[in-house]
């Protein structure tokens, strides 16, 4: 019966040594995150990550996912998801720009603007549930 060491652990990502060592050993920090954060697989535009380091170091990857960087979540050498920043969308237009904006707006009529605003106030009166 052939049996595995128990410290050799397969990396599924490309250009990860065991578990993010340089060759020579050592397992600096920025070492490991530049082995486990910035490999690239061959067929994939963003960094691969196992489920086992998304687990691990669920923080440091989620602040880079916060910070716009993606990954690829493999689990057995099997890409099965992506981890992929949310855009950010604007709550407010800068004054100026909203300035800006209105000057080259096209003329609309009072009457149908009003028209637009009582049909959309007018919805929501036959709905029993309406506040």
């Amino acid at each position: 019966m052939l049996r595995r060491d128990p410290e050799h652990r397969p990396s599924r990502s490309v250009g990860v040594g065991r578990a993010g060592r340089r060759p020579d050993g050592d397992r600096s920090t920025l070492w490991h995150t530049m082995a486990c954060l910035g490999s690239m697989a061959p067929m994939s535009a963003q960094p691969e990550i196992t489920q086992r380091d998304l687990r691990n170091r669920s923080k440091e990857i989620m602040d880079a996912v916060q910070n716009g960087k993606a990954f690829t979540v493999t689990r057995d050498g099997h890409r099965i998801g992506e981890l992929i920043p949310l855009r950010r969308r604007r709550r407010f237009v800068p004054r100026e720009e909203f300035s800006a904006l209105s000057r080259s707006a096209p003329d609309i009529s009072l009457d149908a603007f009003r028209e637009d605003q009582d049909s959309t106030a007018e919805q929501g009166q036959g709905d029993r549930y309406a506040g």
